[in-house]
């Protein structure tokens, strides 16, 4: 039976939330969700474009609605992020262990948003190196 973690990637429309200005953005898992053939929108405040691609400022801004958000901003900017994911009614959230915090994960609880936290997005959308190894661990220790 598949995880939470693997189930969120079935699903068909993603922003990708990063902040170029105080972090690199997500390009892995912005091009994995791509390469899989998903619609991927590319939300980051402090960019008009990432590698081509235009970016939104916010989630109220992308043209379309997704189902599920990846953030991957730094933490003092996580409850923000997921305060808009609730706003929209979107109800799969992934929240980078980096950009992880309690506070967030229960805000996103407490509105019924399905959280995925706790490991890098990127392990479940790329074989290089070193997520497979990531992947392998996490499946050895019975939490992939």
């Amino acid at each position: 039976m598949p995880s939470s973690y693997e189930t969120f990637f079935t699903l068909t429309s993603f922003a990708v939330v990063g902040h170029s200005a105080h972090k690199p953005f997500p390009r892995l898992t912005f091009g994995g969700l791509q390469r899989r053939g998903k619609t991927v929108y590319a939300v980051d405040p402090s960019v008009a474009a990432i590698d081509g691609t235009p970016t939104f400022p916010d989630l109220a801004s992308l043209p379309a609605p997704v189902e599920g958000v990846v953030i991957e901003v730094p933490r003092t900017e996580t409850w923000a992020w997921v305060e808009q994911v609730v706003a929209a009614g979107i109800r799969h959230l992934w929240l980078h262990q980096t950009a992880d915090t309690p506070e967030a994960v229960a805000l996103a609880r407490e509105h019924g948003v399905e959280v995925r936290t706790g490991t890098c997005a990127v392990q479940y959308l790329d074989d290089g190196f070193p997520h497979f190894v990531h992947r392998w661990v996490r499946q050895v220790l019975g939490r992939y």
